[in-house]
């Protein structure tokens, strides 16, 4: 009886694992896209942004995305906010709570540095450590 061993490159995981997640951010981008697209278009259509996202649907890591239209909120205490604890975004937030599900108002906090944002009023998508 012949055995053989087979040596797998320790390499290769972290590689693997690293892809994994630049693809699992990638489909984030561009679901929070089509998303906003979505809300523009519903505020062109009807005059209003919805009350709530139109599809329940998840992003990579299980977790549903975050949409708050500013209208129906009072104060500024939910908004997204930068460095200087200025609103992000005009109308709504959308964004995915990232990989670790956990989110703060404030991008700045831990909780909220893998998040994946819409800000700028769409003018930027992206992870929330690169706003």
């Amino acid at each position: 009886m012949v055995s053989v061993i087979v040596h797998r490159p320790r390499i290769a995981v972290p590689r693997l694992n690293a892809a994994l997640e630049t693809a699992r951010r990638t489909k984030v981008i561009q679901d929070i896209g089509y998303i906003a697209y979505e809300i523009d278009l519903y505020k062109q259509m009807y005059g209003v942004l919805p009350l709530d996202l139109p599809d329940k649907r998840l992003d990579p890591w299980g977790n549903p995305y975050q949409y708050l239209n500013f209208s129906t909120v009072k104060g500024k205490g939910q908004m997204r906010k930068n460095k200087f604890l200025v609103p992000i975004n005009t109308d709504y937030d959308l964004y995915s709570m990232g990989p670790d599900g956990k989110s703060v108002a404030p991008l700045t906090a831990k909780a909220s540095r893998d998040d994946i944002i819409r800000a700028n009023d769409g003018q930027f998508f992206g992870p929330a450590s690169e706003y």
